[in-house]
Parts: C-alpha cells; sequence; structure tokens
C-alpha cells in the first residue's frame, strides 16, 4: 500500500501554476509504477523511497526536475539536459516529459534495481592532487603559530579548504583580521572549522 505525505501535497500547492499539473503528473506515475512507494521530503524536495531512495522530483521558478537515485544504472552516463537536476532537464510542461509508458518503464528499472539490492558504483578518487592556494595573511599567520600549522597540515582537503573560504569570504578587513585570530586560535587546538557542529 502506497504511503502519501501530506508535506508533499503543501510542496505541489506552493508550486507555480505551470509546475502543478506536472509534480501531479509524475507522483501519479510513481505510484502507479510502484504501488508500495513512500513519499517523504529530503533536503526540502519531495522524494519516492522503495526498498531506499528510488527517484525525486522539484520545481523551481520557471522549470521542474525528475531524477532517480541510481539514474546511473538506468541510463548510463549521457549529461543531464540544460544542466538540470535529474535526468530530463528543464522540464516546464507535460510535453517535456517521455511517455508514460516510457517514464513507468524508468520507474520499474527502479524499483528492480532496488530490490535486487544493487548500489551505485563508488565514485572513482582523483589521482591529482588537489592543491590549495593559500591567502599571504593565512600563510604568514599559520608560520607563526606551529601548532595551527601542524593542525592545518594534518587536515584533509576540505577542512582546509573550510577555513580559507571562510577567510577569503569576509568582506571588510576587519572580519578578516577578527576570523584569522579565531581560525588561529581553533587550529592551536586541533579543531576543524566546523566543530561546533560535529558529533561529540
Amino acid at each position: 500500500m502506497s504511503q502519501k505525505d501530506p508535506r508533499i501535497d503543501a510542496y505541489i500547492a506552493r508550486a507555480a501554476d505551470f509546475a502543478k499539473p506536472v509534480l501531479n503528473h509524475l507522483r501519479r506515475l510513481v505510484h502507479a509504477a510502484c504501488p508500495e512507494v513512500v513519499e517523504t521530503m529530503k533536503w526540502s524536495f519531495p522524494h519516492f523511497d522503495y526498498r531506499g531512495m528510488l527517484c525525486s522530483m522539484a520545481a523551481f521558478k520557471q522549470h521542474c526536475t525528475f531524477g532517480f537515485w541510481k539514474g546511473t544504472l538506468i541510463f548510463g552516463d549521457r549529461k543531464k539536459q540544460n544542466e538540470a537536476m535529474g535526468q530530463f532537464g528543464r522540464i516546464t510542461s507535460l510535453s517535456d516529459l517521455p511517455t508514460d509508458k516510457v517514464l513507468i518503464g524508468y520507474i520499474k528499472k527502479a524499483v528492480q534495481l532496488n530490490e535486487a539490492g544493487i548500489k551505485l558504483p563508488a565514485r572513482p578518487k582523483s589521482k591529482e592532487t588537489k592543491e590549495l592556494l593559500l591567502p599571504s595573511d593565512f600563510k604568514a599567520a599559520l608560520k607563526k603559530n606551529k601548532r595551527a600549522m601542524t593542525s592545518f597540515e594534518n587536515f584533509s582537503y576540505s577542512q582546509k579548504k573550510e577555513y580559507v573560504e571562510w577567510i577569503v569570504e569576509a568582506k571588510r578587513d576587519e572580519t578578516r583580521k577578527h576570523r584569522l585570530t579565531t581560525a588561529l586560535e581553533w587550529m592551536a587546538q586541533g579543531k576543524p572549522r566546523n566543530w561546533k557542529y560535529m558529533k561529540r
């Protein structure tokens, strides 16, 4: 028995007029193809789950999107049209969608993949060493603080990037200096930029 989520009713009700028939149609097709599907909201837009994530849809100001969690296993590595999310590009009306028969076929294929427990292949790790450009004031401050420098060198690339971006994004010199001072204090204690949000 399919389960509908009232949050998706509310999401569709708030969508632009052009988007409502598209979202309602996609929702109907997903339920028709997979009667046991469960609706939910993730990342602020509608998702459909069946033994794991199946597919999702979203509405924006001028277009909708629809895509499958395991899209590469259904479609291969074809590029997303017009750089939109999902596998069907920018959907502005029902005429932008494949036929119902084709869409239901894709949904059933996604269902089969989940039933078989097939997972997406792991993304290959880049062999290139990522180089992060440090601002001169950041580099100079690190050289003066050995403990902060040691922590920074031991951080992952993304943790280093978080600190650099935080400092560079400061709009005023005063803010930048304050952030740099705070960053050095935290790094001297071995703390990454977002340490407050990490589970203890």
